[in-house]
């Protein structure tokens, strides 16, 4: 009796570091091992290559697992029917089922998930050897179950783990922390991870607002104004602003008067001028950043399918898409969004919807427009006129200002949170 229930002791010990090893190797951090396979660790090394075949190392551990069990439960029942008789199975079943659920599951898998880190380096070593030991009896249960499943249509060979881009942002939204600091944090890493599926137009300033000079002017006038504006890149144009023809630096008239001796009459923009980097409005950020890089230039013009002038994109703006507003002390930057006292916002209809998500944390869909004014006019299929409210995806919006066809300001009431945190739409 006692040889039995030190050997259903040491059976039930098994049990346990099994469930634990499948619970730690499961939850461990994979981007954590390859840095410490990377740094040296020969058991976060040891911990990757049982990871790289999962298949195998659950095939092997749910193997060995099913076998101390049920050996425990054998040998429970033969010392308590020696001992009570035939109800000494109902004995064995009760005390069995209790112990193996505290301590072979419950516990071991409980402190797994804590440590599954430090633990999946500690089993590593044991669990590769049951793995290798297992391997030719696993080989011939994964045999069974694919042809049990492709009977009934499932083919698992084509089954994938998932994208690792989604599972990538999966793990950016549990990112927690302090509120705002974390916000902050998932804004710029998402950011990074959209720059390959928002185009230039997205976060282009449009040509209406950009800062460009008519070279047919005095070129007195003209260097007064590039004196006065406060960029140190400006388009020069020749009687239409779509006839582009080159872009002036501010360092570069400066190294010219010096030149001229401040004679302004010798200056020729135009010859100073570099030559414009015209690039399609379906550009995505991601490749435009790597352009950026290779010309070693900041300044490019976007233009249609029809080759006309539409705005301009800057390294600037494509930073900023990462980093949030990058301001300096020539900058006039208005934000265009003014919370107000009651928990509403005062948002200009410009102010991109991809600005607000970043900035605000807000849950509003981007992809088939790009500006507050341009969700008002998606969705309603009109213009709105000032003082219309309209009610769209959670979020509630009142056009508080028109100028012609156009929607200067939307006063927009995000949804209410919960105790939680999370946005609670009506």
């Amino acid at each position: 009796m006692t040889t039995g229930l030190i050997i259903s002791i040491v059976v039930i010990f098994l049990s346990a570091f099994f469930s634990g090893s499948e619970t730690a190797l499961t939850a461990v951090s994979s981007a954590r091992m390859h840095s410490a396979e990377k740094d040296g660790d020969k058991k976060a090394a040891l911990v990757n290559k049982i990871l790289g075949n999962k298949e195998r190392m659950i095939g092997g551990l749910l193997l060995g697992n099913n076998i101390v069990n049920i050996t425990a439960s054998s040998l429970a029942a033969g010392t308590l029917i020696s001992i009570f008789g035939d109800s000494g199975v109902v004995y064995a079943s009760a005390v069995m089922t209790i112990l193996v659920v505290i301590f072979s599951e419950v516990l071991p898998k409980t402190y797994a998930l804590h440590h599954a880190d430090n633990m999946a380096r500690i089993v590593s070593p044991v669990v590769y050897a049951v793995i290798y030991v297992c391997a030719p009896i696993t080989a011939v249960i994964t045999k069974i179950v694919r042809a049990s499943l492709a009977i009934v249509g499932v083919d698992i060979s084509k089954v994938q783990a998932g994208s690792h881009l989604e599972m990538l942002r999966g793990v950016i939204d549990m990112h927690t922390g302090p509120e705002e600091e974390v916000q902050k944090q998932r804004a710029m890493l998402r950011s990074i991870l959209d720059l390959a599926d928002v185009s230039v137009d997205e976060v282009m300033i449009h040509r209406k607002n950009v800062v460009m000079l008519d070279l047919d002017e005095p070129t007195d006038v003209l260097v007064d104004e590039i004196m006065k504006c406060p960029y140190s890149r400006i388009p020069l144009y020749r009687e239409s602003s779509d006839n582009i023809v080159g872009v002036i630096h501010t360092k570069w008239l400066m190294r010219e008067l010096k030149a001229v001796a401040g004679d302004v009459s010798r200056i020729n923009l135009e010859a100073i001028a570099s030559e414009p980097w015209f690039i399609p409005d379906t550009t995505v950020l991601y490749d435009q950043l790597q352009a950026f890089r290779e010309r070693g230039e900041h300044f490019a013009f976007i233009v249609d399918e029809y080759g006309s002038f539409e705005g301009i994109v800057t390294l600037e703006d494509i930073l900023e898409e990462i980093v949030g507003e990058i301001s300096d002390e020539h900058d006039n930057h208005i934000t265009g969004v003014r919370p107000q006292p009651n928990g509403t916002y005062m948002v200009n209809g410009d102010v991109t919807i991809r600005d607000l998500r970043r900035e605000l944390d807000w849950e509003l869909p981007d992809e088939d427009y790009s500006t507050v004014a341009g969700l008002l006019l998606y969705e309603t299929r009109q213009i709105p006129k000032a003082g219309q409210k309209f009610k769209f995806h959670g979020f509630d919006f009142e056009v508080a200002r028109r100028q012609r066809n156009q929607i200067t300001l939307v006063r927009i009431t995000p949804p209410a949170k919960d105790e939680s945190g999370e946005s609670n739409p009506q």
